[in-house]
């Protein structure tokens, strides 16, 4: 969404300052447009020919370019710009904007944008612990700013990132965000994602191989998107994004019955649930308390049906909702997936293959199939970020 966005970069006088070159890569490979405004402290840290080079454009530092009279206009920039970042900003800076001490072209700037304003806070502990820092800070919330601050990461002090400027990818993340079609306003979505563990005995359960990415890639999606998500999740170990993370409720699960129970609880409340996580499907009749021992030559365990997450939720389906699934097949892909969108009574159902190689557990990629009563949509092998973005635009059709 970033892409034909003209963005304003403020870069302050902190060791941080060379990170902007990675913001700016990452903004300019995203289609964005970028003018750097440097501090006269800022340049002491990193080149305005780096970062000329990086954005194609003069890094613009002072108000007068020559000695001729030939100056920045300030209003100018911002009425150009789609969004002001000031990444990193030290306490310094933080300090100006907040009480508008324009001694120098980025407070200036920052005072004549007429676009939303992002701030990096980057310092040092202590500087980022006084109460002035903190209050300059929420003086700039109260003026409509974006404050971004790491939302992972410890210090030795045992306090989690505080003062350290958000990462880059993360900042960017921020912007883009901000500009995503929020064509889910308003909407509630449910989405399972991970494996369920079905216990055998204490140390030892029934599972499988799913991550848990592709719900993870649903959920992030549609945060960005504007809705509220409810995340039922199984036993994983892959790490949402910080933006998901903060906005997610996150429902922590382990076995098919506990995710039957968070689901059929959360459901009647949703607008659309996507049922992504790769759920056991049967059980050990009895699970023991202790751990089972070698004993002879075979151990025998017997398996019980668990509940039909998918069946039950279609069963509950009330005019106006929508319920998705997955199918995840080895053989008679179509087939098999069409019957489960009858039997299930689902709007549609997203497909894929164990035939495809890496696009399934584990992997980072997906290739799939949107089967529904009116046909079948496939789509070319993409990421697990694009392949939710083709799935909830699909959703956002019968949503709408």
């Amino acid at each position: 969404m970033l892409k034909g966005k003209k963005i304003v970069l403020g870069i302050t006088g902190s060791i941080a300052a060379y990170k902007a070159c990675l913001i700016i890569r990452a903004l300019v490979k995203a289609g964005a447009e970028v003018q750097v405004v440097i501090t006269p402290a800022g340049k002491e840290f990193i080149t305005p020919i780096t970062l000329s080079a990086l954005t194609q454009k003069p890094v613009i530092s002072d108000f007068f370019s020559q000695r001729d009279g030939t100056w920045h206009s300030h209003v100018a920039l911002g009425l150009w710009a789609d969004a002001m970042l000031v990444a990193p900003c030290t306490a310094s800076t933080l300090g100006k904007m907040a009480n508008g001490i324009a001694d120098n072209m980025l407070i200036t700037t920052y005072l004549s944008m007429k676009a939303p304003v992002f701030i990096a806070p980057a310092m040092d502990l202590d500087m980022y612990q006084h109460p002035t820092t903190q209050q300059n800070m929420e003086r700039l919330k109260s003026f409509g700013n974006h404050i971004i601050e790491p939302q992972s990461g410890f210090l030795a002090s045992g306090l989690e990132g505080k003062g350290r400027m958000e990462e880059p990818e993360q900042i960017v993340a921020h912007l883009d965000y901000f500009f995503e079609a929020k064509d889910l306003h308003g909407k509630h979505i449910m989405i399972t994602a991970g494996p369920t563990y079905e216990k055998i005995d204490p140390v030892r359960f029934i599972g499988n191989y799913s991550s848990g990415k592709m719900g993870y890639a649903l959920a992030e999606e549609c945060v960005r998107r504007g809705a509220q998500v409810t995340l039922i999740v199984g036993p994983v170990s892959a790490q949402q994004s910080p933006i998901a993370a903060k906005q997610v409720k996150r429902i922590n699960v382990e076995s098919c019955q506990d995710m039957y129970d968070a689901a059929t609880q959360a459901f009647p409340q949703c607008d659309a649930a996507i049922l992504c996580a790769a759920v056991a499907d049967f059980r050990p009749e009895h699970a023991a308390n202790q751990k089972i021992k070698r004993e002879g030559n075979e151990l025998q365990l017997h398996l019980v049906p668990n509940p039909d997450i998918a069946a039950q939720l279609g069963n509950m389906k009330r005019e106006g909702q929508v319920l998705a699934g997955f199918a995840l097949e080895t053989n008679d892909e179509q087939a098999n997936a069409q019957k489960k969108l009858q039997k299930k009574n689902l709007d549609f159902i997203v497909l894929n293959s164990l035939r495809n190689e890496g696009t399934c557990f584990q992997s980072d990629e997906n290739q799939i199939s949107i089967i529904s009563a009116t046909g079948q949509q496939d789509f070319d092998r993409k990421s697990k970020m694009g392949v939710a973005h083709d799935i909830i635009n699909h959703l956002v059709t019968l949503l709408s």
